[in-house]
């Protein structure tokens, strides 16, 4: 077996991945990425002790980001890219090897000989990148420490892939903080090491979760100041007359970018996926062709994007292999990539991607005119906190639920959208990521009629919160009414109803655990990397349960 991945929800058989990935990811690309985290254990293991002689580099802190980042489910297939990172990553790695020397030289130190990753060199091309790449992934970890311990490890690494892409989306709005590069190089040299122990690790998994709290709530700050607070904006679901382009994935730059090159031009622009709460954001909802969503999530892009008349623009991670029909006019920005797809690099002049656009047919007439509501954000929430709070003192608003997360393909994540269905009406729904599409667009019927979710008088029942990027927005709501209750988190009428899919829910899942959050429920599956051992320690100390049916659970949580 020379592949096997397991970071993902919808790993094979529940237990990995070991010819081909769910995702599309082929024998080669997997080896690369492992190699190309190995690297990065090897950059890390400078910086960390750079930094604590007070040297650092900018350079080398975005790299990690972006390195960890290109790993993740459904961001980069393409070997020959893969390579240019490692590439790079033998050459950033050099550099914090200097930074290192010369800081421990300024300082009278002694210079530790590191070896491991950090003494790895690049093979000259793929083929041997390949090789190296074989004895250093997931299956000679296991070999190494067993089972436990190398689980342990991966629960911390996948939960740093997470952080690292919010990290990133942070940077490209110019937002950074040397105190997060700083732990991010603590815990990949802490991963680097020979010998762990399991003890150590699990307290390690908490400040992962912990780091990645300090992430999203710098990434909120980024998004925030740069676009607005998100406010309720109602976003048309279905298409206007004309020439088209849409944009999937997370990045609210790239959009902001997309919307400034096609003004003016007659295309309209269409968010898709991840994107559909950037129309709650005021600088970017006051482009007047920005035209609404398109579109449901990730996993359907190859059902969805057949039908979409233009050109198609991916910005982030959730790229599945494109489809003849469209393979022509789909192109990637920033770590994703696809072999043979067009790329637009770091000048970000999406000028093919325009002339696509005008080059394909666009919608011939308007649909009918459909819309839902997004921009439910910390700030818009809390405007309304008071009336909320005498809502739930007053015995209208009986209980909160959170059921958020990734979408995703399994029959079984249907649980979710029966799930809203049988909330009862004095409760509201926060949501946020992709999961929502399991919902958000639901008629549910009330003696005959269609209704939507309604409000309980003025409050939105279903108050969409943002992207996954945006888990401190729902942190944060959660913790102002556990303080206006003279309680904690867990003392509230909360229940957390989570789907997890790839890393950044393995990112936000130990933030909750970080700060205390007991009794979430968690699937449509408990992650394949998880030893019984591990999950029986998650039951106990944190009350974590899998999903069972929708009434089990809504019996189990309002008695």
């Amino acid at each position: 077996m020379s592949m096997f991945c397991y970071q993902c929800e919808q790993t094979a058989k529940g237990t990995g991945c070991t010819v081909q990935g769910v995702c599309g990811k082929d024998e080669r690309t997997a080896v690369l990425q492992d190699l190309l985290i190995y690297a990065t254990k090897g950059i890390a293991r400078y910086a960390h002790r750079a930094r604590k002689l007070g040297a650092t580099d900018p350079e080398v802190n975005a790299f990690t980001v972006e390195a960890l980042f290109a790993t993740i489910t459904n961001v980069d297939f393409d070997p020959e890219r893969l390579k240019a990172l490692l590439d790079r990553a033998a050459a950033v790695r050099d550099k914090a090897r200097r930074l290192y020397d010369e800081a421990a030289k300024r300082a009278g130190e002694p210079v530790e000989a590191l070896t491991g990753p950090a003494g790895w060199q690049a093979a000259a091309d793929i083929d041997g990148l390949v090789e190296q790449g074989r004895p250093v992934g997931i299956l000679a970890r296991h070999e190494q420490w067993g089972d436990d311990v190398a689980d342990l490890h991966d629960l911390i690494l996948f939960g740093l892939k997470g952080a690292a892409a919010y990290a990133d989306h942070a940077h490209v709005l110019g937002y950074d903080d040397d105190a997060i590069y700083a732990e991010f190089h603590r815990l990949l040299d802490l991963l680097a090491q020979e010998k762990q122990e399991a003890g150590n690790l699990l307290g390690e998994a908490l400040n992962t979760g912990k780091l990645n709290l300090k992430v999203t709530e710098l990434l909120d700050k980024a998004n925030t100041t740069t676009y607005g607070h998100p406010e309720p904006t109602k976003v048309r679901v279905t298409p206007v007359k004309g020439k088209a382009i849409l944009i999937s994935g997370h990045d609210l730059r790239d959009l902001e970018l997309l919307l400034k090159q096609t003004e003016g031009k007659g295309i309209n622009i269409y968010t898709h996926g991840e994107m559909l709460p950037c129309h709650g954001y005021p600088k970017l909802k006051a482009y007047q062709h920005l035209a609404g969503h398109f579109g449901t999530a990730w996993q359907n892009q190859q059902k969805e994007f057949p039908q979409f008349p233009g050109a198609i623009l991916m910005t982030t991670n959730c790229i599945q292999r494109p489809q003849k029909s469209y393979a022509e006019r789909i192109f990637t920005t920033g770590l994703v990539a696809w072999p043979g797809v067009g790329h637009i690099g770091p000048d970000k002049d999406f000028s093919p991607v325009i002339a696509a656009a005008l080059a394909a047919p666009g919608f011939d007439e308007d649909g009918e005119e459909k819309h839902i509501t997004v921009g439910f954000g910390h700030n818009a929430v809390m405007s309304v906190a008071p009336k909320v709070i005498e809502l739930v003192k007053a015995g209208k608003i009986r209980h909160f639920f959170l059921i958020g997360g990734c979408d995703g393909s399994k029959p079984d994540r249907n649980y979710y959208t029966e799930f809203a269905q049988k909330v009862p009406k004095d409760a509201v729904i926060l949501t946020l990521a992709c999961g929502k599409f399991k919902f958000n667009r639901l008629e549910l019927a009330e003696d005959g009629r269609p209704w939507r979710f309604g409000d309980i008088e003025g409050i939105p029942r279903l108050l969409d919160i943002g992207q996954c990027n945006d888990s401190y927005s729902a942190i944060k709501i959660a913790s102002a009414l556990a303080e206006a209750f003279g309680t904690d988190v867990n003392g509230l009428p909360l229940s957390f109803i989570l789907s997890w899919y790839e890393q950044k829910a393995v990112a936000v899942l130990l933030t909750l655990l970080s700060l205390g959050i007991r009794n979430i429920r968690l699937g449509p599956s408990l992650p394949a990397f998880l030893t019984p051992n591990l999950v029986n320690i998650l039951v106990e100390k944190f009350g974590i349960a899998p999903i069972t049916t929708p009434d089990e659970d809504l019996k189990a949580i309002l008695g």
